[in-house]
């Protein structure tokens, strides 16, 4: 009898029971499936249907205690209790049938000698709670490099697997997502969320740290589940905690630590949530084409071509492929720009010593579309190629009436 530990981190959100509820009404082997529910509740929230489930660990957590989300994601791990393999969702997601069935299916058809520990994962494709199910995106997603924050972490975006109808088996992936990971039972125990980790920074460390673990990643190239990407409806850990900023930049620098970016003058120890020993972070470097001293990628991954990466006959040859693309948002509150008659914003990035990195301002039609976002704040994006990472952007608005106004400015 295979067993699956799927580990839900449920954060205030209504969508928790519907989930549950999709889940085992989709599955072929309902009875071997065994929860894991990191309950944050304000008390609006009802599990009692599940209570006295012998398949569910339910960790009763009111919200005002609960850490984070990679905190909440570590306690789950701990009730891993040798279930054959563990899927890790949200808890806002709906399933296709025998979805249980086909994840097992999928893994072990790449099993093999050179793959000895597979591990699917994706961001998958979405489900909209106002046009369901008419509103799922039945195509297979992966994921790509999107790009480095100025805090050092790598982001990504989801994308279509290419000629997924011809696909016999998953994709070669470079990245992990928490929302959908499915491995064998051990990855909860070997691969645990850092509990010190608040919320960025999860993904990729949790990528780096399979990789040396020797762990295999792959995106699924069937539509096994939608993840519902919105956050309409429900609240953050980050709208309840007001110092969570706090947790973040400690998280961010936890991270750069991890991924060699930053010296490590703390001496901090990260025990079993550190690297693994069966490959090395250079190794991951190299099959995922992402250097995260020079906080760059290779133009392979930029043009989404599987990896591994190609292999450099010399290091300087592997040095000289890296791209330095420098590409980050600004927000901008609405408070801060009040004025209705603006000509031009100077819109420049500075480095270490106040030196001109790059400048290119924001016209009026980009000032007028910021100004009907839907989140009531201006993004101001760019993205440059640049030798020097910049440590500083300055907003320095014009207007009809005013003249040259108060600049706005921030470090990165």
């Amino acid at each position: 009898m295979s067993t699956i530990f799927i580990q839900i981190a449920s954060y205030r959100d209504p969508q928790l029971t519907p989930t549950i509820d999709d889940c085992i009404s989709k599955a072929k082997f309902p009875e071997n499936l065994r929860f894991g529910i990191a309950w944050q509740h304000d008390g609006n929230e009802n599990l009692d249907k599940y209570n006295k489930d012998s398949r569910f660990k339910i960790i009763d957590i009111p919200y005002a205690e609960s850490q984070g989300a990679c905190w909440a994601r570590n306690k789950i791990q701990k009730e891993y209790k040798n279930e054959t393999y563990t899927l890790q969702l949200d808890s806002h997601h709906r399933f296709t049938q025998d979805w249980d069935a086909k994840l097992i299916e999928m893994l072990e058809s790449l099993r093999s000698d050179s793959c000895k520990k597979p591990l699917l994962t994706s961001y998958i494709s979405s489900w909209d709670p106002d046009n369901d199910p008419s509103g799922r995106i039945n195509r297979p997603w992966g994921m790509n490099f999107d790009r480095f924050t100025p805090e050092g972490i790598v982001f990504f975006l989801p994308a279509d697997i290419p000629n997924f109808e011809k696909l016999s088996k998953p994709v070669p992936a470079r990245f992990y997502s928490a929302h959908f990971c499915f491995a064998d039972g051990t990855f909860a125990k070997e691969v645990q969320h850092d509990p010190e980790y608040y919320f960025h920074g999860e993904e990729i460390s949790i990528a780096v740290r399979a990789f040396t673990h020797g762990y295999d990643l792959f995106h699924p190239h069937k539509v096994i589940a939608w993840h519902e990407y919105t956050r309409k409806g429900r609240t953050k850990h980050w709208d309840d905690d007001k110092s969570w900023h706090l947790k973040n930049a400690k998280c961010h620098k936890r991270n750069r630590i991890l991924l060699g970016m930053e010296k490590d003058m703390e001496n901090i120890d990260f025990g079993i949530y550190g690297l693994g020993k069966e490959r090395t972070i250079q190794d991951y470097e190299k099959y995922a084409g992402i250097s995260f001293k020079k906080r760059a990628v290779q133009q392979y991954t930029l043009d989404k071509k599987y990896p591994p990466n190609p292999i450099f006959q010399t290091d300087k040859e592997y040095e000289d492929s890296f791209l330095k693309i420098f590409r980050h948002c600004i927000d901008i509150q609405y408070s801060q720009v009040p004025l209705d008659d603006y000509e031009f914003w100077v819109v420049a990035f500075h480095g270490p010593n106040g030196e001109d990195i790059f400048r290119k301002d924001a016209d009026k039609n980009e000032i007028n579309r910021m100004m009907k976002d839907s989140d009531k704040y201006c993004k101001i994006w760019r993205e440059f190629n640049a030798e020097m990472l910049p440590k500083k952007w300055v907003v320095w608005p014009y207007s009809t009436s005013k003249g040259w106004c108060d600049q706005i400015s921030g470090e990165l």
